[in-house]
């Protein structure tokens, strides 16, 4: 069993108790996904059967429990209700080959180890995402926590929300208002037996049975019991697009959500997670959902944390929480038909509160303003527009202001210096001497860390000076690593230099840089002699040519 990222029988009672914790605490939140997903009660119960047992096996994180989140289910939802609509018959089956094709695109990520990656999203844009899912997530659940039948958009159910509010089912909403107040302020001492989800689930249920009329309130129904079928993958060439997109943002949320909840399971058990065998655990977990109509998942936060406190610390503690699941499937459907969609409304009602990032927004008045733009920008694409733009559009403009600094700090690194060379303290005694008494005709052009392209327009910019001089040095030594764009700036800048019968020398270049210059046939515009390893012997070599040089 050592494939098993993790795996060994030493910690087997603790990863037994926490598999059976973290089961309990999923269940609800399993029901209630799926229901708010729109495929069903029993998808969301097959989502965390599927993923948890295949993350467990297959991933790199031994204490993670993975199965349905908040996000994963809300583009989920949007999915189902896209390809339904479309469809009425094939919908629900391109909507879980969707799922399918994300579980690959997760292997493919895993496979070509981009891992390390794919947590590298700016933190304002994953607060603003995270927040907008919360938001959507309450929005979504007001109308079944107040009696009514759930909508498919944001948009809608904002607008219809003034008619259900003024046509309430107070049975509903009344066995809402009692989950929240469980979920909410269930003492500590009695969720340390039983999660609040759980007891408000089983008391919600129990009042609906023996106090409130029949039909008075929307339930679960029949739900179906035993081993789910297969579903075998559809691809409609006409939506294929739209399915590849579709697939991509869940790939991409699902990895986020899991690499992040990874993060969480080695801060709390001071161990590391294999970020690759992670996404490809979660990608097998997804495969295998999508063939058998569950919900995507990806590793989830509160479950792992329960797992974790309850003794879970290997793969052993995921795997047999999804068993648990199963052998609930295989017999509790029927205890299911009574639960009330507000009770479950009013679970995910706490999910999505609990989402939001109020750690962060109760700072956000302390930011700078860019970043309070960027995840309002982002919160509100999320909610009103759609998931993958929120991404998309966060992480372009949070990559354009970063490149912008670093090639601000890059251009204010390089030095030019001509017959003051005290400005540079890396030059040492007999290096300010050549300078000196080069009388300005030799110019050193020093370059300090690295230099990307962000940083090109500008340092041609303030490396093109007219100051006359004779020989140009540019000075590498400090320089780890450039890129295309800086090589071909750097030639256009000897090119220049050379038509205006300046010499140039080049010094200090390391394997890498030599590699760029090489590569792009750069040092063919200048002589061999010209290339030289150590600045002083370049400044010497500069002073012997304008020594030559006639007066």
């Amino acid at each position: 069993m050592q494939w098993i990222y993790g795996f060994n029988l030493n910690n087997l009672r603790g990863d037994l108790l926490g598999g059976l914790t973290a089961a309990v605490v999923a269940l609800p939140l399993a029901l209630a996904f799926g229901v708010s997903s729109g495929a069903g009660a029993i998808a969301g119960v097959y989502g965390a059967i599927c993923v948890g047992f295949f993350a467990a096996l297959f991933g790199g994180t031994p204490s993670q429990v993975s199965g349905p989140t908040g996000p994963m289910t809300v583009v989920m939802a949007a999915t189902f209700t896209q390809y339904s609509s479309i469809d009425p018959e094939q919908g629900p089956v391109l909507a879980f080959t969707v799922v399918i094709l994300a579980g690959v695109m997760q292997i493919v990520l895993g496979l070509f180890r981009l891992g390390k990656y794919i947590t590298l999203v700016p933190f304002p844009v994953i607060s603003g995402f995270m927040t907008g899912i919360g938001v959507i997530i309450i929005l979504l659940q007001l109308a079944p926590f107040l009696g009514h039948s759930a909508q498919a958009s944001v948009l809608e159910a904002i607008r219809v929300l003034p008619a259900d509010l003024r046509q309430l089912n107070v049975w509903a909403a009344g066995l809402g208002l009692l989950t929240l107040l469980i979920v909410f302020f269930c003492p500590r001492k009695v969720t340390q037996v039983l999660p609040s989800a759980l007891i408000a689930l089983i008391a919600g249920t129990l009042l609906a049975i023996l106090l409130v009329p029949q039909d008075a309130v929307a339930v679960l129904g029949e739900i179906p019991t035993g081993l789910p079928s297969m579903v075998w993958p559809q691809i409609s060439s006409a939506l294929l697009g739209d399915m590849l997109l579709s697939a991509l943002m869940l790939a991409i949320l699902g990895a986020v959500d899991s690499l992040l909840t990874s993060l969480v399971a080695d801060n709390i058990t001071k161990t590391h997670h294999s970020s690759d065998r992670e996404l490809i655990g979660q990608g097998v977990g997804n495969m295998v959902a999508g063939l058998f109509g569950g919900l995507p998942g990806a590793g989830a936060t509160m479950r792992t944390v329960v797992n974790v406190r309850a003794g879970g610390k290997t793969p052993i503690s995921g795997g047999f929480h999804a068993l648990i699941l199963l052998l609930i499937v295989l017999g509790a459907g029927p205890l299911a038909e009574h639960i009330p969609h507000a009770v479950l409304a009013g679970i995910l009602l706490k999910v999505g509160i609990d989402i939001i990032d109020w750690k962060f927004l109760s700072r956000l008045h302390r930011a700078p303003l860019f970043v309070i733009c960027l995840l309002l920008l982002v919160l509100c694409l999320t909610v009103f527009v759609n998931l993958i733009a929120a991404v998309f559009i966060g992480v372009f403009l949070a990559n354009i202001v970063t490149l912008k600094r670093l090639a601000d700090s890059q251009i204010d690194a390089m030095s030019i210096i001509a017959d003051q060379p005290e400005i540079l303290p890396d030059l040492n005694p007999a290096e300010q001497t050549l300078l000196r008494e080069a009388g300005g005709k030799m110019l050193l052009f020093h370059f300090e860390g690295p230099v990307s392209f962000a940083s090109a327009k500008g340092m041609s910019k303030k490396l093109g000076v007219k100051q006359p001089h004779d020989v140009v040095i540019m000075d590498f030594v400090r320089v780890p690593w450039i890129d295309v764009s800086t090589a071909m700036v750097i030639e256009d800048l000897i090119v220049d230099a050379r038509q205006a019968g300046r010499e140039v020398l080049l010094v200090g270049l390391n394997e890498a840089v030599l590699n760029v210059f090489e590569r792009l046939r750069i040092l063919a515009c200048i002589p061999p002699e010209h290339l030289l390893a150590e600045r002083q012997a370049a400044l010497e070599y500069a002073a012997a040519l304008v020594s030559s040089q006639p007066s």
